[in-house]
């Protein structure tokens, strides 16, 4: 396979101008997102550049403890966006979406390292980083998904979950449908992506892959892996954050807090 095609300063110059391009085009409709894709495109070059040099080092530096306090960065930020797009201001989320995101992609990234990839170390930064920073990603989304939609349900229809309650309900039987209806609604988009990935567009990552001259098998077979790992991550973490926010909705009388 031919090696990866590098680009220089002046390509990136030219990637650039895509950009330019489109901020035309929004003021030419007179769309209003001139601000917003000027911003945008800071901050990628930005944070790109920031995490080239970060991996780098990372890299360079092979050791377990650079590669879990990235990682633990990485979550932590991922945490507090998934919370903030929660609309309701809810107590102790924060701590709630940061462990089931830690513990899906944790006990993921285990089985797939140890009885999968078998990796000679299982902190391996190649490896591990790459792997992890798709998982948490995804289940970002699928937490916020999950979250939002079953906090607008508790609040739509709290006469009917109070219903339930005074009918001998516990709290867990009266929002038990919410719940299903939340994860359901996180974990859609996966499956749509897994019943079209392959036939309408090739995955980023076998993209990336593809240019950087893998094998066309091998690229494919790391899709499956992981595109079967974020299915896994996202259902486990929409099903964690569904059963933890509904505890926050109920006091020690089992009665709903509004």
């Amino acid at each position: 396979m031919p090696d990866l095609i590098k680009l220089d300063f002046v390509d990136l110059i030219l990637a650039v101008a895509l950009m330019a391009i489109a901020i035309g085009l929004s003021a030419w409709e007179k769309l209003g997102l001139e601000l917003n894709l000027a911003l945008a495109t800071g901050r990628t070059i930005l944070q790109l550049i920031v995490l080239g040099y970060v991996l780098d080092f990372i890299f360079a530096v092979d050791n377990i403890w650079s590669v879990l306090g990235t990682l633990t960065i990485i979550l932590t930020i991922t945490a507090i966006v998934a919370r903030n797009r929660i609309s309701q201001k809810i107590p102790l989320v924060l701590p709630l979406v940061w462990m089931a995101i830690f513990m899906s992609t944790s006990l993921t990234l285990l089985y797939t390292n140890f009885l999968i990839i078998q990796l000679d170390r299982w902190y391996e930064p190649r490896y591990l980083i790459p792997l992890a920073g798709i998982l948490i990603g995804n289940a970002m989304n699928a937490a916020a998904v999950a979250g939002e939609r079953l906090v607008s349900n508790i609040n739509q229809y709290p006469t009917e979950i109070e219903t339930h309650l005074c009918l001998g309900a516990t709290p867990q039987q009266a929002v038990s449908q919410y719940c299903k209806d939340a994860v359901k609604a996180a974990f859609v988009p996966t499956l749509n992506q897994m019943m079209l990935i392959g036939m309408v567009t090739i995955p980023t990552f076998t993209s990336g892959q593809l240019l950087a001259g893998v094998c066309a098998l091998e690229a494919v077979s790391y899709e499956i892996l992981i595109i079967f790992m974020v299915a896994v991550v996202n259902l486990l973490t929409t099903i964690l954050i569904t059963k933890g926010l509904c505890r926050q909705f109920f006091n020690d009388a089992m009665q709903l807090v509004r």
